[in-house]
């Protein structure tokens, strides 16, 4: 018995428990794009989960100009390899700058929470806009394939994740495209209060 006991012991001790854990699937928004690890938004999502008790590992998956297509061919991989309780989707911004019609990403987004859902993660959906030089009727059609994917699958949907930074230069770097590192504690404030009642 005692024998038994030892060995049972032995193994939870030396087995890895998998960790709670949070992916962030994204494009360069998210990647720290030109800028130190550390000074990223999802670093200082970390931060924050740590801070306030919440024993989640986070994992970047954000890869500079994903496409939808691009997540897609690397979520089931990550699926199997880290079981996340969350999947944040970042992605569909680089879709629209190529002018994949919306369509396409719709049905592609739409994909992405299917898989990660089938999975039993909850999903949050980080929502994009394009600037007015791509045609009122393109970025019309744009803004509108995100609020319909989150009612169609029933995910928590951030509005715009850019709102407090996309027309503010001093959060942006000189591309106007990208996001500057006084600009990343703002898109964690965008984003915190739809993922906190996910946690």
């Amino acid at each position: 018995m005692r024998k038994t006991i030892a060995f049972l012991l032995f193994v939870f001790l030396t087995v890895p428990v998998q960790a709670r854990s949070l992916i962030v699937l994204g494009d360069s928004l998210s990647a720290a794009y030109q800028m130190d690890l550390e000074q990223g938004w999802v670093h200082l999502l970390q931060q924050r989960l740590d801070q306030q008790g919440y024993a989640l590992e986070v994992i970047n998956a954000s890869v500079s100009g994903d496409t939808t297509q691009n997540g897609i061919a690397r979520l089931n991989l990550l699926l199997k390899q880290t079981e996340p309780e969350i999947v944040v989707i970042e992605l569909g911004g680089n879709d629209g700058l190529r002018g994949t019609p919306p369509v396409a990403i719709q049905r592609n987004l739409g994909r992405l929470i299917d898989m990660a859902q089938g999975n039993g993660a909850k999903v949050l959906l980080l929502g994009m806009q394009l600037p007015p030089n791509y045609g009122k009727a393109y970025t019309q059609r744009f803004s509108e394939i995100y609020p319909t994917v989150a009612d169609n699958k029933k995910v928590a949907l951030v509005p715009f994740f850019m709102e407090q930074v996309a027309l503010n230069q001093e959060r942006m770097q000189d591309d106007g495209i990208h996001p500057s590192a006084v600009g990343q504690p703002y898109l964690l404030d965008t984003m915190w209060p739809y993922l906190e009642p996910l946690l």
